[in-house]
């Protein structure tokens, strides 16, 4: 086995093509306008066109819906102004005992929400069966009206 060194290093036989020389005549098949077709701009030199561009219709970007709006999830990740909340049925908040206080910190131990920095909204969709106190950024009429009628009691954060 050879030494591999730079001085000695090659492609294997036949990994190579020698370039095809464009513009030698039309006997050569490649003559006349090169394989670049007549006029137009991709004739010409430094002439392409854009990969997203569509030929004059309407381009993609353009015609996809786009998130607007302080209510889109999307719109406002960070700041003061985000109006996003996580909601949360009260069907899930059954894994708490009665009295318990049932805040976001208690939400993420039990693994409801992924963060802590989650506005947590509660809903009405579910029963309430124990009373509990219940600390959340907001509540829908009808949960508050669940949450008293079970005998416990909601905090707006």
């Amino acid at each position: 086995m050879a030494d591999i060194f730079l001085h000695n290093l090659q492609p294997d036989p036949g990994a190579r093509h020698s370039k095809k020389r464009v513009g030698r005549g039309e006997g050569s098949g490649v003559g006349k306008t090169s394989g670049r077709g007549h006029k137009g701009s991709k004739q010409r030199s430094g002439g392409q066109i854009s990969p997203r561009y569509e030929g004059g219709q309407m381009p993609l970007h353009m015609r996809l819906p786009k998130l607007r709006g302080p209510l889109a999830k999307t719109a406002m990740p960070i700041g003061p102004f985000r109006t996003y909340m996580t909601p949360i049925n009260l069907s899930r908040l059954a894994v708490f005992a009665a009295g318990e206080v049932v805040s976001p910190e208690a939400l993420l131990e039990k693994g409801i929400i992924k963060k802590l920095d989650e506005r947590v909204k509660i809903l009405a969709t579910g029963e309430l069966t124990q009373p509990l106190t219940i600390k959340a950024h907001g509540f829908s009429a009808s949960a508050l009206a669940k949450i008293e009628a079970a005998g416990g009691t909601a905090e707006v954060i």
